[in-house]
């Protein structure tokens, strides 16, 4: 059987979307990198000052997928898109239509709300790439990621201001 089925996370979900984060980490090979806590996750996913929404994936009643987003805004576009934080199927759901269900359900959701375009990151290893490319999604090759962690922002915010 193969019965799919996909919904919002809501808040009593806070520990299965944390499961899966962690999950997602021991696939990325960082598996100590999540210090994310229910509770981090149910204030700033559920609580009045949403940062993130999250969709989550059952097959055949089991939790198979999770894909959490918020999102964005392009300047260039001059209309908000969406960011897709983490999508992860679990092992035993993979290839089994669980990931174009919850990607089929995050472009219904752009869709809906008029967000102009889904944008992501993927480690170079990983082998959704392939399934990303079937989709119709591409690398945007002359674009490389930055960033700065919570060190470097609390540096950056007590330098010497003009």
């Amino acid at each position: 059987m193969n019965d799919i089925a996909i919904r919002l996370a809501e808040p009593a979900d806070a520990d299965l979307v944390l499961r899966l984060i962690r999950e997602l980490a021991v696939y990325e090979k960082a598996p100590v990198a999540v210090v994310a806590t229910e509770d981090d996750l149910r204030r700033h996913g559920f609580g009045p000052d949403r940062q993130f929404e999250a969709i989550l994936a059952f097959l055949d009643g089991e939790p198979a997928g999770l894909a959490l987003f918020h999102a964005r805004f392009s300047t260039w576009l001059g209309r908000p898109g969406m960011y897709l934080e983490d999508l992860y199927v679990t092992e035993a759901a993979r290839g089994r239509g669980v990931g174009r269900r919850l990607m089929t359900r995050l472009a219904a959701i752009a869709i809906e709300r008029g967000w102009a375009r889904i944008d992501f990151q993927v480690l170079d290893w990983n082998p959704a790439r392939n399934f990303y490319h079937r989709l119709g999604m591409g690398h945007l090759g002359e674009w490389l990621r930055y960033g700065a962690d919570l060190e470097v922002l609390r540096r950056l915010a007590t330098e010497d201001r003009d």
